[in-house]
């Protein structure tokens, strides 16, 4: 029987947590009920927490752990942090929920110090199940019009995006995999360790080597995406051009 719990990598969000420390802050993007964020916190006891969430219930489950809650719309809004003042970010099962990837990742290189460590956990297109279903015709699992995710990732995509968009800013220093379809956890567990680009869910260690500008906002512009990403203050420079 399929564990889904196993989809959240735990064991790789602390493994990555123990390997970037020691640290003093740790933002967490869709923080839920803040299980990543209690991980950072047994690695780092005295580290400032905050979570983005507007789950109401999550919210104050959070801000009862003593976690700092902020309810903001990561796909419009600025995080409320000054440039390179975060020292790990952890965005876990929450990117394909979302269209505005660029000024999501925008904000994330923005907020985070030249040194610092982004996690990043994703449903992975590539898992062995999703090859035999497309195989079949059938749609991946991840990513189905009838359900909440909008969007679709493999290893090889996200590390394409990060280098076309913000060259040299990020530099992989670990990967996982997590869960296994269809099969129970005590066979998920190895398959996933032994074959992470086939596992379910797909986990990020990216250390940002250095300070970042506007590429993720400048890229769909320059790119002529013909699609309408926001991206912050596009319209006033677009403006200032007519």
């Amino acid at each position: 029987m399929i564990d889904r719990s196993l989809n959240y990598g735990r064991p790789l969000i602390k493994l990555f947590l123990q390997e970037s420390g020691p640290y003093q802050t740790v933002l967490d993007l869709g923080a839920g009920g803040g299980d990543d964020l209690r991980l950072a916190r047994e690695v780092c006891p005295q580290s400032k927490l905050y979570g983005i969430e507007v789950h109401p219930e999550y919210a104050r489950k959070l801000s009862a752990g003593g976690i700092k809650v902020y309810g903001l719309n990561i796909e419009k809004d600025r995080l409320p942090f000054g440039d390179g003042t975060v020292d790990v970010v952890i965005i876990n099962q929450v990117l394909e929920h979302t269209k505005e990837v660029f000024w999501i990742f925008h904000e994330i290189s923005r907020v985070l110090s030249a040194g610092g460590t982004l996690i990043l956990g994703i449903p992975n297109m590539a898992a062995l199940h999703n090859r035999i279903l497309l195989a079949f015709g059938k749609q991946p699992s991840p990513c189905k019009t009838n359900s909440a995710h909008v969007r679709g990732f493999t290893k090889g995509d996200i590390l394409n995006f990060l280098e076309s968009c913000a060259p040299g800013v990020y530099q992989l220093m670990g990967f996982g995999g997590a869960n296994f379809y269809p099969f129970p956890p005590f066979i998920a567990r190895p398959l996933a360790l032994l074959f992470p680009t086939m596992a379910w869910g797909i986990f990020f260690r990216l250390k940002k080597l250095k300070g970042y500008e506007r590429g993720f906002v400048d890229f769909p512009l320059v790119q002529s995406l013909e699609t309408n990403f926001y991206l912050g203050a596009q319209k006033l420079r677009q403006k200032k051009k007519k």
